[in-house]
């Protein structure tokens, strides 16, 4: 492909991670086990980094995912808006092992898009008069009461998407977007592990999720493991 040794495009995942450091702020996209970075996520692993900081919806599930991160002993603070059933995460924040903070998930997604939109701080009523408002400031706007929450940045982001071009422009599959986009648009380093690398072009400007403007690196990884964590389908009624 034409456009393939494009800046952006990496060679391996070990070079699409270059820079990663212990004791950074990351940013990982997806919901449970859905839309994971699998190739990055190893990645992270075999780079013996240590003491990161996780943002993430909820660390991985079931010792998959981002839950390798927590049995690896590579992070030190979780900060997230679902435990769920991850237990990997639940007895590591009884233990004290790993700190955990538990944000409002709508709180999470604005966090993150106010340090995008180079916002600092806003006000919003979410967890007021519950655990959440602790410790922060509180403000009555017309006569009702706000939180003030401050904007989430990062120093990377490790999301994945379907299909890529060179420049990094992408779309994402399904709810496998998730919290990708804002997290893209919140890191100072985006990297994206791609499905399907394509020329520029070949993704309809009407039809790009994300502008490559927010990626900084590509990495091709066209195997993926996409674990289910449940899967259920409805039973036949007896005599049927």
């Amino acid at each position: 492909m034409t456009g393939r040794h494009h800046h952006k495009v990496r060679d391996s995942v070990a070079a699409a991670l270059d820079g990663l450091e212990s004791g950074m702020t990351v940013m990982v996209g997806g919901f449970g086990l859905c839309g994971n970075a699998e190739a990055l996520i190893r990645g992270v692993i075999d780079k013996g980094v240590k003491d990161l900081t996780l943002v993430s919806n909820n660390a991985g599930n079931l010792g998959k995912g981002l839950a390798t991160w927590l049995r690896a002993d590579v992070v030190k603070k979780v900060i997230c808006s679902y435990l769920g059933t991850n237990e990997d995460l639940h007895s590591r924040m009884a233990s004290g092992a790993i700190a955990v903070e538990v944000t409002p998930q709508g709180t999470l997604a604005e966090r993150m898009r106010a340090a995008g939109a180079g916002i600092p701080a806003f006000f919003t009523p979410t967890g007021v008069g519950t655990v959440v408002e602790q410790g922060k400031e509180k403000r009555t706007i017309d006569g009702r009461e706000y939180l003030l929450e401050r904007a989430l940045p990062a120093d990377f982001a490790l999301i994945r998407a379907r299909t890529v071009d060179t420049f990094g422009n992408l779309r994402f599959y399904r709810t496998a977007r998730n919290f990708s986009p804002i997290m893209a648009t919140a890191a100072r380093t985006t990297v994206v592990e791609a499905d399907r690398l394509v020329d520029v072009g070949a993704i309809d400007p009407d039809d790009v999720h994300l502008s490559g403007l927010y990626v900084h690196r590509v990495v091709h990884v066209p195997e993926h493991e996409d674990p289910f964590e449940y899967k259920t389908s409805r039973k036949r009624p007896e005599g049927k």
